[in-house]
């Protein structure tokens, strides 16, 4: 197929543009000219190149200090971090920046980034909590230290998302336990998740997943502790069925009741 002469030309043209680019940056990493270096550093940062931009900007951080330089370099370089995606370093120097300009207007936005940066690293319920804990603690911080920040109700929704999060992953191994018939267990992690998370939308299901451990787990002991934990389920049994009359469980749990009974 032909290609046509302006698209030939436009093609060079580029390529040019791109190689001439490529040598400017390579020359000016090279040189100790402190303004040239920023200049290009910014020139780099502006097109998204922020692997260039951060070699230009280590280039001079120990010469711009005590400068006017020093405040968006420290600036930028946290942003090029952020930009390219590596939230644990740029977390890092989001936070240093604010601890180091509190009154400068840029605070709140790098206290928000840094807050964005461990929601960023949260991962899904089923790996590793402690990046969504992390991140929740880190936006609550932020939300404390700015409570009349526009990112406020932004901040709550991705608090409420990362407390699902966590609600999800208790609630997974609360039914593992349970799957694995160590039913003690499951009944401590579902009371937990009823603390900890006094909205879940699981609220019914652990009502019910109560009564069937704790029978489970009464009808299981020893003789000597029968009737202690078998007034356990007749009390979670009476909860249920108080707040849930209506229940597509009400005939599972009248079962596990009028079994309970017979150990009265």
């Amino acid at each position: 197929m032909k290609l046509s002469k302006q698209f030939i030309i436009l093609f060079l043209t580029s390529c040019f543009v791109i190689l001439s680019s490529c040598s400017n940056y390579a020359k000016v990493l090279k040189s100790d000219d402190t303004n040239l270096i920023y200049s290009e550093a910014m020139v780099q940062y502006e097109k998204g190149n922020y692997i260039n931009a951060l070699q230009l900007f280590d280039r001079i951080s120990v010469l711009v200090k005590g400068t006017d330089k020093e405040e968006p370099l420290n600036y930028y370089y946290a942003q090029s971090h952020y930009l390219q995606g590596d939230y644990i370093l740029a977390n890092y120097y989001f936070r240093k920046y604010v601890k180091q300009y509190p009154l400068n207007p840029k605070a709140e936005e790098c206290a928000f980034l840094a807050a964005m940066c461990k929601y960023n690293q949260s991962s899904t319920y089923s790996l590793d909590p402690t990046p969504t804990t992390d991140a929740i603690a880190e936006l609550q911080a932020y939300i404390n230290a700015y409570p009349n920040s526009e990112n406020l109700d932004l901040c709550n929704i991705y608090i409420d998302e990362l407390r699902a999060k966590l609600e999800e992953k208790d609630y997974k191994i609360a039914l593992m336990y349970l799957r694995m018939e160590e039913y003690k267990a499951a009944v401590v992690c579902f009371d937990n998740i009823l603390k900890d998370f006094p909205g879940t939308q699981h609220k019914e299901d652990i009502f019910y997943y109560l009564v069937k451990a704790k029978y489970e787990y009464a009808k299981n002991s020893v003789d000597s502790k029968k009737k202690e934990r078998f007034d356990d389920v007749f009390n979670s049994y009476t909860k249920f069925i108080t707040n849930y009359p209506e229940s597509k469980y009400i005939a599972e749990v009248n079962v596990y009741y009028n079994a309970a009974k017979q150990y009265k």
